[in-house]
């Protein structure tokens, strides 16, 4: 710790992401990555748009991207902002609508991103308590004095709360802002975005780096109330105006364009969760029902971390979590169905060699 950091920065717990190995010859089920590569109309747009323009600073305002997103979601453009990822979009929503002294509710289980924003930020926060079959006490999150978050589907565990769950929510708690991260919503769940024109204090966070294959890119976008939409952009243009590059809009743009290929991706991922649930049920874990693109697994007999190292000497990196509640479980990105019976093939030796 430098005598030179600020009080703020010496609170500070910063999150901490997937692994990333060094080595390319690996099966990486680790950062809920998409194992398909981008539409070929986004690949193609990055090398169109890799010319002299790329001097020019991008346009500020993202028009041409925010109208292609406005007309796919069916709202006006001014209910888009749009980010460099989610995260940076979600850490802007944290400046813009919650109050230092008001807390904020979240669940205990979720995406461990939140209480690093919070306490960066000077944001009191809530932690709401799961049920012990992890789903959200939705009644809890009601008449909030700061605000509410929460990932739908939640992460870790991928469980899903209905439209219907949503809405409640969001009405009761007019005076609040309510910000659904919607990260892996392509996987199963509702979209809340078709409630943004029935509620002001309504945001909905999404990110192609998932279902689009664009993590790379780092893209991710709000829906919500014109007025949400001009917070988030007074915020951002006081830490930048450019916070998405010439390549990033290009891809972004042309991925939303190519809806086949989109629909075709995230059927395979979804088919291949199902597939994998399956086996893993038969080999004797508890798996989750997850609507999102990873499964959060639990074996009765074999140690988590014990079965995280024992597969990761083998090349095959999945998430390890040594956090209260959660400590015995595994969360499994899904990959293509080849890596997937990989690793399956790989599980079963190691499941006899780790047994408590």
């Amino acid at each position: 710790m430098s005598k030179f950091w600020s009080e703020r920065l010496q609170a500070t717990e910063p999150y901490i992401p997937g692994e990333q190995p060094n080595n390319t010859n690996v099966i990486k089920l680790n950062t809920n990555e998409n194992p398909y590569p981008p539409s070929p109309k986004a690949l193609k747009a990055i090398q169109e748009a890799t010319d002299e323009t790329l001097r020019l600073y991008p346009p500020p305002t993202v028009n041409e991207l925010r109208e292609t997103i406005a007309k796919y979601h069916g709202v006006h453009p001014d209910q888009v902002f749009i980010g460099n990822g989610s995260d940076e979009v979600l850490a802007f929503s944290f400046m813009a609508f919650f109050n230092p002294g008001e807390p904020i509710l979240f669940p205990d289980i979720t995406y461990s991103f939140y209480p690093v924003y919070a306490k960066l930020f000077n944001i009191d926060y809530k932690r709401v308590p799961v049920r012990s079959d992890f789903t959200l006490p939705v009644e809890e999150f009601f008449q909030s004095e700061g605000g509410v978050i929460f990932p739908n589907p939640n992460a870790p565990t991928g469980l899903t709360l209905s439209l219907i769950e949503v809405e409640s929510i969001v009405n009761q708690n007019p005076d609040q802002v309510v910000i659904i991260d919607e990260a892996y919503i392509d996987f199963g769940g509702q979209s809340a975005v078709q409630l943004v024109n029935q509620y002001e204090n309504l945001l909905v966070i999404q990110t192609l780096s998932k279902s689009r294959s664009l993590a790379g890119m780092r893209v991710g976008f709000a829906i919500g109330d014109h007025q949400l939409i001009e917070g988030l952009n007074r915020i951002k243009n006081s830490f930048n105006s450019y916070t998405l590059d010439r390549l990033a809009i290009a891809a972004a743009k042309a991925a939303f364009d190519d809806e086949e290929y989109f629909q075709d991706v995230r059927g395979q991922i979804i088919h291949t969760r199902e597939q994998t649930s399956k086996r893993l049920h038969t080999l004797g874990f508890e798996v989750i029902d997850s609507k999102a693109n990873f499964l959060f697994v639990r074996h009765p007999h074999v140690d988590a971390e014990d079965l995280y190292l024992q597969l990761k000497e083998q090349n095959i990196f999945v998430r390890y979590f040594n956090k209260p509640r959660i400590q015995e479980y595994l969360r499994i990105s899904i990959g293509t169905a080849d890596e997937m019976e990989q690793f399956i093939i790989a599980l079963e030796p190691v499941l006899q060699e780790v047994k408590k």
